[in-house]
């Protein structure tokens, strides 16, 4: 007689993992960071360095353009495996899902930041106040076009699991 346990199923199922989109915790703690630095970042910088940093058009132009590259991988993504029922190579997928998230949390802190700089602004009756809340917040839609482009990538990535449609 042994104490050597149950035998060892011969044929056991493959574990399946399952990965949940991005919460809204998540995004709502880049959010709440971001507002605090990019509101911080005016008055810090300007006691350190003696003037606030610059927000540029190139800042916001390349938000914008990041936002449409997302958006267009996610439309691409969308059409080749829920229109087209396709399935993507398992590293692909990944890839996506992976920049999908990423993007999405740094987006979000990224477009809270700016707002956050813009709103350290407000009542600023500096000069250059007005050029830069608005460049800021140029760059804050950018910015949350690149967190919802990259939902979006992360939702286009999802697929049923190997379910038979009804």
């Amino acid at each position: 007689m042994s104490d050597a346990g149950p035998e060892p199923d011969p044929d056991p199922e493959e574990p399946r993992g399952t990965l949940r989109p991005t919460s809204a915790r998540a995004l709502t703690a880049c959010i709440v960071v971001g507002l605090a630095l990019g509101w911080a970042l005016h008055p810090v910088m300007s006691a350190l360095t003696g003037r606030p940093p610059l927000v540029s058009w190139a800042q916001a132009l390349v938000l914008v353009l990041v936002a449409a590259i997302m958006g267009f991988l996610a439309w691409h993504t969308w059409q080749t495996v829920h229109v087209r029922r396709e399935r993507l190579e398992p590293h692909q997928a990944v890839n996506r899902l992976v920049l999908a998230r990423a993007c999405a949390l740094a987006g979000a802190l990224v477009t809270a930041g700016y707002v956050g700089y813009a709103v350290s602004w407000l009542g600023d009756e500096s000069y250059y106040a007005d050029r830069w809340i608005l460049r800021a917040l140029v760059a804050a839609a950018g910015a949350a076009g690149v967190t919802l482009a990259s939902l979006a990538l992360e939702r286009a990535c999802r697929a049923d699991g190997g379910r038979p449609r009804p």
